[in-house]
């Protein structure tokens, strides 16, 4: 084994030509708004109508800012990730990006933290499915409709399992498994119902509207703006899965940096005007102190009961919008390691009636929903953080990388400022990276380790650019070469 060999790169070309495989070829089916609407769907879930409140308590009414400094922070990553989109749009998100740029090693690390920051992500969403459905039915019906914890919650909770999260898992799964454009059509009927809710919100807000709740507006200064943006980032995380629909795309070079650009200004907008109308209409403490936010805000400071179903209902259309997206999201960067040889391509075939690969959807179901059911995830959903913001970073490099190997590549869209505004993306990503905890390194460590074993005790085995390598045999030596 060469060492040069780990950082084999795959030919942009090559890489196209191969999505045209019988067998292996997805269905574009998907276009701009639907693109958009899987970036929005992804984006606005829990965060908004729960982050909101954490937030709150380290900003005060300095919240505001820290949603617009950490759409700024996402914002250079989103533009590297919109060049890379365009000019390779080939399904496996920053997996397929570090191939073309850094090589094969670089490519399976990414993908297999991908996987671990999808699933682990799918499942934590799929358990706040569950604890919605109980909020939603107390809300409408009274606390008589709520689900016994014994089928509600995990065993880590006082339940026995949870059913909810399994059903949601599930219902996703099949939905997948039938086909793109109809999972498409179901999430953009989903985001405009919960855009809708939150429209709602934002208007009702505002006729209750009180310009003295903004004083003081930064009562920990400048630092409580930027520790709360910390933990709201994470409500921006998602934006990056459109990316993995690049394969099913319609016109990705145009429509795939229009969704992820356009998911994120839009998800801004909203959550910047939500912040806004929250705090001017409830004081810091009201959305510090509750479970449900913006329902507190609309119940205390607006006086309207019943706005706290309506908001329920808005969460659990937003969670499962969420569990759509990512779930898809890991379905094709599992599918483009597949294809790949770094896993059985067997589990790369698509299915000839629905278009899409169901194996490995369904596969990826059953392991998400016993982890939904059984597993407490608490701390290891921090993984979900570094896992992103490690891919983030390995895009943001993959710009500056590929501007100076492939000059010349058609980018239908391109970073402007480049290397300048890749290099800030890396380092706000280091930033945040650096906040978190040690036990977060250590587990990711660990699950890189894993990784690295099934990479050189399977994966660099069966890997095709390997194998077409070894069959190709060694290149021919220059003329001078052999004279020598």
């Amino acid at each position: 084994m060469r060492v040069k060999d780990l950082f084999a790169t795959r030919d942009v070309s090559t890489l196209m030509a191969e999505t045209e495989v019988e067998g292996e070829r997805l269905r574009k089916t998907i276009g701009a708004f639907g693109l958009t609407a899987m970036g929005v769907g992804a984006i606005i879930g829990t965060g908004i109508f729960v982050v909101i409140g954490e937030g709150a308590g380290l900003a005060g009414p300095g919240l505001v800012l820290s949603f617009v400094l950490a759409a700024v922070t996402c914002l250079f990553s989103a533009l590297s990730y919109a060049e890379l989109a365009s000019s390779v749009p080939v399904s496996g998100s920053a997996y397929t990006f570090s191939y073309a740029t850094m090589g094969e090693l670089v490519a399976f690390i990414i993908g297999w933290d991908l996987i671990l920051e999808y699933g682990v992500s799918v499942a934590a969403v799929a358990v706040g499915w569950g604890g919605n459905v109980n909020e939603f039915l107390i809300a409408a019906f009274g606390e008589g409709a709520a689900l016994p914890d014994a089928i509600s919650k995990s065993p880590s909770d006082g339940g026995t399992f949870n059913l909810p999260a399994v059903f949601i898992v599930a219902f996703i799964t099949i939905l997948l498994t039938l086909g793109t454009k109809e999972s498409a059509t179901v999430n953009a009927v989903m985001v405009v119902i919960k855009l809708a809710i939150l429209v709602f919100f934002i208007i009702t807000a505002f006729t209750g509207f009180n310009g003295g709740n903004f004083t003081p507006f930064a009562p920990q200064g400048a630092e409580g703006i930027t520790a709360a943006a910390g933990v709201i980032f994470f409500a921006y995380i998602g934006f990056d899965a459109v990316t993995t629909g690049s394969e099913e795309s319609k016109n990705p070079r145009r429509d795939l940096p229009i969704a992820i650009v356009g998911s994120l200004l839009i998800s801004t907008l909203l959550y910047v005007l939500v912040s806004l109308t929250a705090i001017g209409i409830a004081p810091v403490d009201t959305l510090t102190g509750s479970d449900a936010p913006l329902a507190a805000a609309l119940r205390e400071g607006a006086g309207i009961p019943w706005a706290g179903g309506v908001l329920a209902l808005g969460a659990l259309i937003a969670i499962t919008s969420v569990v759509l997206v990512i779930m898809y999201g890991q379905t094709r960067i599992f599918f483009a390691m597949c294809r790949d040889g770094l896993f059985p391509r067997s589990l790369a075939r698509v299915h000839p009636r629905f278009g899409t690969p169901s194996r490995l959807t369904i596969g990826f179901g059953i392991f998400i929903a016993i982890l939904a059911a059984f597993i407490p995830l608490g701390e290891i959903v921090k993984l979900v953080n570094i896992g992103t913001l490690f891919a983030f970073i390995l895009v943001n490099l993959g710009v500056i990388v590929l501007r100076k190997t492939r000059p010349d590549m058609p980018r239908p869209f391109r970073v402007p400022f480049s290397p300048v505004f890749p290099a800030i993306g890396i380092l706000l990503c280091l930033y945040l990276v650096i906040q978190l905890p040690g036990t977060t390194f250590a587990r990711f460590v660990i699950w890189l380790v894993i990784g690295l074993a099934i990479y050189f005790l399977y994966s660099r085995k069966h890997s095709r650019l390997q194998t077409e390598r070894d069959l190709a045999g060694p290149s021919p030596l220059p003329s001078d070469a052999r004279d020598s």
